[in-house]
């Protein structure tokens, strides 16, 4: 099966050239037809010109340079739609994804899975950046329903039939596992060997971890919105056993003096499980906003080898493509 590779790129100088290298040693050109998009998200650094110079010199290497820094995700995305392969794999800039580790992917996609995960056989994170990764991932499996979240990881392989999910997803909240969930429950994960990171440090601290959970529970799920029904519930219920309690106590000539504790404190919590509420629908509300706005998943900037410039959104005409893709994957 021929493979093409998406690596997201941001300040990767000092990575790229081994990682191309050993990517070009792991699947030799002649043994297995593949490609390696590039596609650099911003340019602080001269991480373009190096990616267009590697395009210039491999035939199988292709770059794209985003006009601003969009985030990994949307990144991923524009690599996945100029993907011409039949199998994708994704993986990261930093050396951490060993090249090696692609013919182990390639090797567990056997006809009955059409996506798999690559999980590290250790942990590659300290204690609380690790506990922190499981959290969100069992937050994940709760929100959205997703029984293979545990697994998630960014060194993947999917078939290509599966990437028309993609050509409906705008906005900058663009989140690749939660699309390939939609897509297919054919889902597995193997054991891969990962390395330190070389060079740097990861970008995604525990707050940018918070903001993307965020992203994905609030962009891809209405569970927020039942939770805040479940608490507007309980909080109902609180009051009416209150409620309970002082009428008991007024008949029973046990109150004294009209209560203002009891008032001051159902005030209080009905005001919060308002405000949440409130919290809850205004982050929806704001999405639906942004998203009608127009903004686009990404621009493109420009790519080497030279090649038309794109944007994240879908046209219209793409509808028929949608079809017949989903003809040609069902057959």
């Amino acid at each position: 099966m021929s493979v093409s590779i998406v690596i997201p790129c941001f300040r990767s100088t000092a990575t790229l050239p081994p990682l191309v290298e050993g990517i070009a040693a792991a699947i030799p050109i002649d043994q297995r037809p593949y490609e390696i998009i590039l596609v650099v998200d911003d340019d602080e650094d001269d991480t373009w010109e190096l990616t267009a110079e590697l395009a210039r010199r491999g035939p199988a290497i292709r770059a794209i340079r985003l006009s601003r820094n969009y985030g990994q995700h949307n990144a991923i995305v524009a690599g996945i739609r100029a993907a011409r392969h039949e199998v994708i794999i994704t993986m990261d800039d930093d050396l951490q994804h060993p090249s090696t580790e692609i013919p182990v992917l390639l090797a567990a996609l056997t006809p009955e899975f059409d996506l798999v995960y690559g999980v590290s056989d250790v942990e590659e994170h300290r204690a609380v950046r690790s506990l922190a990764s499981r959290g969100v991932k069992w937050v994940l499996a709760w929100a959205l329903g997703i029984r293979d979240a545990r697994s998630f990881s960014a060194l993947r392989a999917f078939r290509a039939h599966l990437t028309p999910v993609f050509d409906r997803i705008d906005g900058p909240h663009a989140s690749i596992d939660v699309a390939l969930s939609w897509a297919t429950s054919r889902i597995t994960a193997t054991t891969v060997r990962m390395r330190p990171r070389p060079d740097g440090r990861s970008g995604y601290t525990l707050r940018s971890l918070a903001r993307h959970t965020a992203n994905m529970v609030f962009g891809f799920s209405i569970a927020p919105l039942r939770l805040v029904t479940m608490v507007g519930l309980a909080v109902g219920l609180v009051g009416l056993a209150l409620f309970g309690k002082v009428t008991f106590a007024y008949f029973t000539g046990a109150t004294t003096v009209a209560g203002f504790t009891t008032i001051a404190s159902m005030v209080a919590l009905f005001a919060s499980a308002q405000l949440i509420a409130l919290g809850v629908l205004g982050e929806y509300v704001g999405r639906i906003h942004t998203v009608g706005m127009g903004r686009p998943n990404y621009l493109i900037r420009e790519s080497a080898p030279d090649g038309p410039h794109e944007t994240g959104r879908v046209p219209e005409s793409r509808d028929a493509q949608l079809v017949t893709a989903g003809w040609q994957a069902g057959e």
